[in-house]
């Protein structure tokens, strides 16, 4: 990901998120040497990102986002797919998530990556006020 890509990765964050990411916070991540974002593209317009932060080994993702339009088309699956396979190419321990507990098509894609649920984090979302399933993948 590059600036290029902030105006729309904004674009997609407010159609995904009740607290979308401002894009200062996007871009401070981007400049981040421990943050990583990629972007999914059709004809160089994105349509889904996904980031990630690393501490030595260890990865914790922020979001992942498709386009309302672009969604149930394998982007998500794509994105995934890659921060896993850098994960790997870096010997990560774990790669791991928050999840809303009601979202079962995210809950679902993760667990076929071989996330599992790791724990629970009480009320951490708000409107509406919900629990986060925390999803593991260990390496």
């Amino acid at each position: 990901m590059t600036v290029s890509h902030l105006d729309r990765v904004c674009e997609i964050e407010q159609q995904c998120f009740v607290h979308p990411w401002s894009r200062e916070s996007i871009e401070a991540e981007l400049n981040n040497e421990n943050s990583l974002f990629l972007v999914a593209c059709e004809n160089d317009r994105v349509i889904g990102y996904i980031g990630m932060n690393f501490v030595i080994d260890e990865g914790y993702i922020y979001n992942v986002a498709v386009g309302e339009k672009y969604r149930h088309n394998g982007v998500a699956t794509a994105l995934i797919n890659e921060l896993v396979v850098y994960a790997k190419k870096n010997n990560f321990c774990f790669l791991t998530l928050e999840v809303r507990q009601s979202n079962e098509n995210a809950r679902s894609l993760y667990s076929k990556f071989g996330f599992i649920k790791a724990g629970l984090r009480k009320d951490y979302y708000s409107l509406p006020k919900e629990d986060a399933v925390i999803m593991t993948k260990y390496f």
